[in-house]
């Protein structure tokens, strides 16, 4: 064997060698996430709750109501949540807005104890606020109180990206069905207007053109007319950006990334074996001419 036979051959060895670390550098760095079967980690930096109750400015405690619904107002803290309840049924939400709220409720037949507290981003709920007792008064108008409808829904607040499809389940329990639903999303776009005809879970959907805090008022109206009313915080969240990397990684897009390090570690491993090679050929050549023998058989 030549030395230049010898040359190439080395030659070609280390090229395929190279060129299966950038293939395979490039094929580990190539990934589609998520992946089926991955396990993905999530998780919130902790905070204490909100420190602070709201106040119930509106209605006034020992006030008798005889129709709904009714707005509920009072005073918050910063850019905090607010729940309603009433009887311990959460009843609306809204965002705290310039140091106050305002709710649309539906009531018990009765006696209602009203009680707002704060909620933050971790939903971590605050201490309650004044309690407010009224009474609703009813009766004379609905004889028969099983037929009030209750609205309701595990979600105080929801959001979604502006020109992506909010959904948004919600529970109708009493009346008589079928209802009529209509959902005010709050954005000056025309109330949704849907038809359950069994009582349950509904889902709700919407689309907000635009980002920002809307209130979403539902009304509920039944066979005979009976009505029930729910106000929910929908948030429209505006474009999330990522950096860079970490952005293409949790929008699920392919990540190929050529790794130039192993090229460059190889240089000097192909120029050692180019003058191991060198050597070994001359002095193979000189033990042949010293022997006699021709130094290229």
């Amino acid at each position: 064997m030549t030395y230049n036979r010898l040359a190439q051959l080395t030659t070609a060895v280390i090229g395929s060698g190279i060129l299966l670390v950038m293939v395979a550098v490039t094929a580990f760095a190539q990934v589609e996430n998520p992946q089926n079967g991955g396990i993905g980690l999530q998780g919130k930096i902790s905070s204490p709750p909100p420190s602070s109750a709201p106040t119930i400015s509106t209605p006034g405690n020992g006030q008798v109501i005889s129709t709904i619904p009714i707005e509920v107002r009072g005073i918050c803290t910063g850019n905090l949540l607010v729940k309603l309840y009433k009887n311990n049924v959460f009843s609306g939400s809204d965002q705290c807005r310039n140091g106050s709220y305002s709710i649309t409720i539906d009531l018990f037949s009765g006696r209602n104890e009203l009680v707002a507290r704060h909620v933050d981003e971790l939903d971590q709920q605050g201490p309650d606020s004044n309690v407010v007792a009224i009474t609703f008064n009813d009766g004379a108008s609905r004889p028969n109180l099983a037929e009030r409808i209750t609205v309701t829904s595990s979600y105080a607040r929801r959001g979604a990206n502006p020109t992506e499809t909010l959904s948004w389940p919600i529970v109708i329990t009493g009346g008589t069905a079928p209802y009529a639903l209509s959902v005010d999303w709050g954005d000056g776009s025309q109330a949704d207007v849907y038809s359950i005809t069994i009582p349950g879970e509904f889902t709700i959907k919407h689309v907000f053109k635009q980002a920002g805090v809307y209130r979403a008022l539902i009304k509920a109206t039944d066979k005979n007319g009976n009505v029930g009313f729910l106000q929910l915080t929908a948030i429209a969240n505006g474009e999330i950006k990522q950096a860079d990397v970490a952005g293409a990684v949790e929008s699920g897009r392919t990540i190929t990334k050529v790794l130039w390090q192993p090229v460059v570690l190889a240089i000097p491993f192909v120029i050692t074996t180019f003058y191991l090679g060198k050597k070994y050929e001359v002095t193979r050549i000189k033990q042949k001419l010293s022997k006699g023998e021709h130094p290229f058989d």
